[in-house]
């Protein structure tokens, strides 16, 4: 993350986007292109999960999660500020596309025999992209460069890091990813600072935040989507007896109130907030960068626990499937309370705030319950979530959509 140096100090051509004001830069064809790569990443990780559903497989993926977030939303911060109809940038994003693919090829054997392919992928796109950042803004004020030269040295020491994991093996690969992690999910909070370069600011983050806003809903309509599709599949590969009908309907309800939860007006007002607000770099940080990471982790472990309740409806739950389909909802619900807080500058939403407190409850009849039984009630606590939301925003609603029409 940088600043972006004032019009005045490019030269011509630019690599920058064109920003005018009252309006916001759109997600391009490249743009969407390039996402299509993390439906395959999303789809390896609750595979991954699924298939080796311990505390230490819960740990790797949680790592390995995290790595495909952070290399995601890296590339969106770039996008924010170039314009990728630009040729040398179109490319750069195809590159990333091709390397994105790599990696997430490699991710249900990253701490077995891919780990190499893993993490050269990673770190080829994270300090490649930002050496082309640096190059980009080779013209560019004295600001906009020193930024690009902080991320990359954060960057080239984590990638030294992720290198020496790459050569270990079992927990030292675990040690040493998670080292390399930590420094970068530290550099936007400790400011990229580095000695003899000083530190960055907020507002010298200067984000188009209606860009980086939908940007973001795309990522969450990634996850989504993804669940739907497993959902589908897994239907569609088994008998279609009453019990079955009942446990995908339950499980398309479950995605739904989802979807609600953060589109019916989440996602508008948190858009609406950014561009408005005094220091979209903090805010781009705080409820983007950070706290979608919750939103998104719910729904990919919500994927998980429906194709348990699909597959396994009438098996007793055990610690792991209860800690999956009460954990899933849980995180969705917390990041998104998170999220509304920040971007609107409010108390944690009551609706959220008690449909978390019902997923704690259920923690104590879980263990007699069966998957399905489970699975329906966290779907009927996440219903009442949109629904109490929905309907305590009513006017909030109307107020809002009559200003932007306007």
């Amino acid at each position: 993350m940088s600043e972006v140096p004032p019009a005045a100090e490019n030269p011509s051509p630019s690599l920058l986007r064109l920003r005018q004001p009252g309006t916001h830069g759109k997600v391009t064809n490249v743009e969407l292109f390039f996402d299509l790569v993390f439906v395959y990443a999303v789809t390896q990780l609750s595979h991954t999960l699924l298939h080796d559903l311990t505390a230490m497989g819960a740990v790797r993926v949680l790592l390995l999660f995290l790595a495909v977030w952070w290399v995601w939303i890296f590339t969106g911060w770039i996008t924010n500020w170039l314009d990728p109809e630009r040729l040398a940038v179109r490319l750069l994003v195809l590159t990333l596309m091709f390397a994105g693919l790599l990696l997430s090829t490699a991710l249900p054997e990253a701490f077995d025999g891919r780990g190499r392919v893993f993490a050269t992928a990673y770190v080829a796109m994270q300090v490649g992209r930002s050496l082309f950042m640096v190059w980009a803004l080779r013209h560019a004020s004295q600001a906009a460069r020193f930024n690009f030269y902080r991320i990359t040295t954060w960057l080239v020491i984590s990638g030294v890091l992720w290198a020496m994991g790459a050569m270990a093996s079992g927990d030292s690969r675990l040690a040493w990813w998670a080292v390399a992690l930590g420094i970068e999910y530290l550099g936007p909070a400790a400011f990229f600072y580095v000695p003899g370069l000083g530190q960055s600011s907020t507002r010298e983050w200067d984000v188009e935040g209606g860009h980086m806003a939908e940007r973001c809903s795309l990522f969450v309509i990634i996850a989504l989507g993804e669940s739907v599709v497993d959902m589908g599949s897994t239907f569609a590969d088994s008998a279609r007896t009453i019990d079955l009908w009942f446990t995908f309907v339950t499980a398309f309800i479950g995605c739904v109130a989802m979807w609600w939860i953060y589109f019916d007006m989440g996602v508008e007002r948190g858009s609406r907030s950014i561009r408005h607000s005094a220091d979209p770099g903090r805010t781009a940080r705080i409820a983007y960068t950070y706290l979608h990471l919750l939103i998104v982790a719910g729904i990919i472990v919500s994927a998980v626990g429906d194709e348990l309740s699909l597959t396994h409806p009438h098996a007793q739950a055990e610690p792991a499937q209860i800690a999956v389909l009460l954990g899933a909802p849980a995180l969705y619900l917390l990041g998104n309370a998170l999220f509304k807080k920040t971007v609107n500058q409010t108390n944690l939403p009551l609706s959220h705030l008690v449909g978390i407190g019902l997923l704690v409850i259920l923690l104590w009849p879980a263990h007699g319950m069966t998957v399905l039984s489970l699975s329906l009630a966290t779907t009927v606590v996440l219903v009442v979530v949109a629904v109490w939301e929905s309907c305590s925003l009513r006017d909030l609603r109307r107020e809002f959509y009559r200003d932007a029409g306007e």
